[in-house]
């Protein structure tokens, strides 16, 4: 056969797998005998599916290795040791040495023990023999550190000009002292208004700090920036040692205060009794 004569062959063959006419396929498998048919089929399969170009760029993805500091939990091993030699520490936490996997279960099967993984970064990797009860303690040890953890804090954000209207300065303070109470940190951004001189920024917004019904702390006291276009602090609620010391500080007030209302009212007392023995006979 010739090569065109081939050629025509080929590409009927192949119009006749992607779904052309039936005439084609007639007239293309005069030429060709069952098997001819049957390679042309495989090579034209082969030539235009994609199964293999994709699993060619989409290869398996491979595990990711776990960190052994992510383990939140205490548990036994069991029997499963995927290491053949580990470092073990006793029950009592006596350092026992290297030992074979074989030799470990052995101990864990004579005195009714369990496995625990303490660091699998080490080499070999270092496991604790224990007991039922002492994992049970272990784990509530784990469970009251992760309770005695502090939350994640969230900063908010308020920027406002320095030209602001005392009624929204008033809403903006209310936000900040909803977002206070809530435990929030505040970052409080004050910008120099147009057409206004610059000036003490840093001093205007401590002013307005000082409005604020409820008591704060500062994480970054006013400070300016941009040059003197403006000026930004970071508050946060106020600590128990905070409030403490200024209930301190406000008790002797209140207690002079007192007294001079009560220096006030026996002065007036004297002077009625004053005037009244004074009226003439």
């Amino acid at each position: 056969m010739s090569a065109g004569c081939m050629r025509w062959v080929l590409n009927h063959g192949v119009r006749a797998v992607c779904g052309v006419t039936p005439g084609s396929r007639t007239a293309a498998s005069r030429f060709l005998n069952c098997s001819d048919r049957t390679n042309i089929i495989s090579w034209s399969c082969s030539s235009f599916c994609t199964a293999a170009d994709d699993a060619e760029k989409n290869p398996a993805q491979k595990k990711k290795k776990q960190d052994p500091r992510s383990h939140t939990t205490i548990s036994s091993v069991g029997r499963k040791i995927p290491q053949k030699l580990i470092h073990v520490i006793s029950e009592s936490g006596e350092d026992m040495g290297s030992m074979h996997r074989a030799d470990t279960i052995r101990i864990m099967d004579e005195q009714g023990l369990k496995l625990v993984l303490l660091d699998e970064r080490k080499d070999p990797p270092t496991y604790q023999l224990m007991s039922g009860k002492q994992i049970h303690e272990e784990q509530l040890k784990l469970r009251e550190k992760q309770k005695a953890k502090p939350a994640s804090v969230q900063v908010k954000e308020l920027s406002f000009s320095s030209g602001i209207a005392s009624h929204d300065l008033g809403t903006k303070l209310k936000q900040v002292e909803s977002w206070l109470e809530k435990k929030h940190h505040v970052r409080i951004t004050l910008r120099l208004a147009r057409g206004n001189p610059a000036g003490n920024l840093d001093t205007t917004l401590e002013q307005m700090v000082e409005q604020l019904e409820v008591m704060v702390g500062f994480v970054s006291k006013p400070t300016v920036i941009r040059d003197g276009k403006g000026a930004t602090c970071v508050l946060r609620p106020a600590s128990a040692k905070e409030i403490a010391r200024k209930g301190k500080s406000a008790a002797p007030q209140s207690d002079d205060s007192i007294s001079k209302s009560a220096r006030s009212q026996t002065s007036s007392a004297s002077s009625e009794d004053t005037t009244e023995g004074s009226i003439p006979q």
